[in-house]
C-alpha cells in the first residue's frame, strides 16, 4: 500500500469503551486514530486526569493521534462564543499532550431558511480569533465542511481560507458532507486541492446516504489519487458512518442515521477494506 498516506479513524464508531477502539484499530494494522468521544463525553471536555487517562491507553497500545476530533465551531453562529474560546484552550492543551498539531473545527451553524452570507462577517470574526490562538500556540485547526454550517460549500469553504489567511488554519475535506449539501465532489476538489490538510472518508448516494468509499458519489479514488499527484503525504481519516453509535446524536442534526443498528468493528472494518482497496488500485 502507499506508504505516503497514513490512515487514522473515528474509533468511536467501533464500540464506546476506549480499549475496543484501540484494540480495534491495532487489529486493522492502523497505528492512528482520531480521539472524538471518550468516557461518555466529547474529547473537548476532558480534564487532566481523564487526558492522562487517555494518553496511557494510547501509549499501552502502540496508537497515535492524528487529529483531535473536537466540535469546536458546531454551535451556533448566534450562541455566546467566550465559553467557546475556553474550550479550544482545554482543546489546545489535550492535543499538545496527545503530541499531535491538529484540531477538527467547523464554521458555526447557521440558522435554518436564513442566508450564510448574512452572517459571513460574525463567522469570520470568530475564525479569526480561534486561528490566532491557534497560531500563538503552534497547532493547527483544521476546518471541514460539515453541512449546515457557513463553510458547507467548496466556495465558502474556500471563502474562509482566503479571509482568514492563516497559517493555523487548514482544510478538511469530506466527500459525503459534500453530497448532503448538493455539491459536486470534483467541483470541491478543484477549488480546494491545493488547501487541503487532510481528508475524511466518507461517500454517500445521492439520496445522502452514506456507504462504504468508492460505491457513492463522493469521487474517493480520484481524489485520493489527485492528492497523490500533488505530492499529498497525510492522513485519511476514516469516518465510516455505517451504523449508529454512542455519540452520534451529538453529532448530527437529525435523527436519520440513530435509527440504524449499531456501529461495530465489522462495519468500521468494511469502511477500511474499502478504502485500502482504493489506495492499492491507484497506480
Amino acid at each position: 500500500m502507499n506508504t505516503r498516506i497514513k490512515i487514522t479513524g473515528f474509533a468511536d464508531e467501533i464500540d464506546k469503551d476506549l480499549s475496543v477502539q484501540l484494540e480495534g484499530v491495532k487489529r486493522l494494522g492502523v497505528s492512528y486514530f482520531d480521539p472524538r468521544n471518550l468516557f461518555d463525553k466529547t474529547i473537548s471536555l476532558l480534564d487532566e486526569t481523564e487526558t492522562e487517562r487517555l494518553a496511557a491507553e494510547m501509549e499501552k497500545y502502540g496508537v497515535k493521534a492524528g487529529c483531535i476530533g473536537s466540535r469546536i465551531g458546531k454551535i451556533g453562529i448566534e450562541d455566546d462564543f467566550a465559553p467557546h474560546m475556553e474550550e479550544l484552550k482545554n482543546t489546545i492543551r489535550i492535543a499538545k499532550r496527545l503530541d499531535t498539531k491538529y484540531i477538527r473545527i467547523f464554521s458555526f451553524f447557521i440558522p435554518k431558511g436564513e442566508a450564510p452570507l448574512k452572517y459571513r462577517d460574525a463567522v469570520l470574526y470568530r475564525m479569526k480569533e480561534m486561528a490566532a490562538l491557534a497560531e500563538q500556540e503552534g497547532v493547527m485547526l483544521l476546518h471541514e465542511n460539515e453541512k449546515d454550517i457557513y463553510g458547507d460549500t467548496a466556495d465558502r469553504c474556500l471563502d474562509i481560507l482566503e479571509s482568514v489567511n492563516s497559517p493555523a488554519l487548514g482544510c478538511i475535506f469530506d466527500p459525503a458532507n459534500f453530497i448532503q449539501v448538493g455539491q459536486d465532489c470534483r467541483e470541491a476538489f478543484d477549488k480546494l486541492a491545493s488547501r487541503i490538510t487532510y481528508m475524511h472518508i466518507k461517500d454517500a448516494l445521492a439520496d445522502g446516504t452514506v456507504v462504504p468509499a468508492g460505491l457513492g458519489l463522493g469521487a474517493v479514488p480520484e481524489i485520493i489519487k489527485g492528492l497523490l499527484e500533488r505530492g499529498y503525504t497525510g492522513f485519511v481519516c476514516l469516518e465510516p458512518h455505517l451504523g449508529n453509535f454512542d455519540g452520534l446524536q451529538n453529532l448530527e442534526l437529525d435523527d436519520s442515521m440513530l435509527k440504524l443498528e449499531k456501529s461495530d468493528f465489522s462495519k468500521f472494518s468494511l469502511a477500511h477494506r474499502a478504502l485500502v482497496d482504493i489506495i492499492e488500485n491507484i497506480k
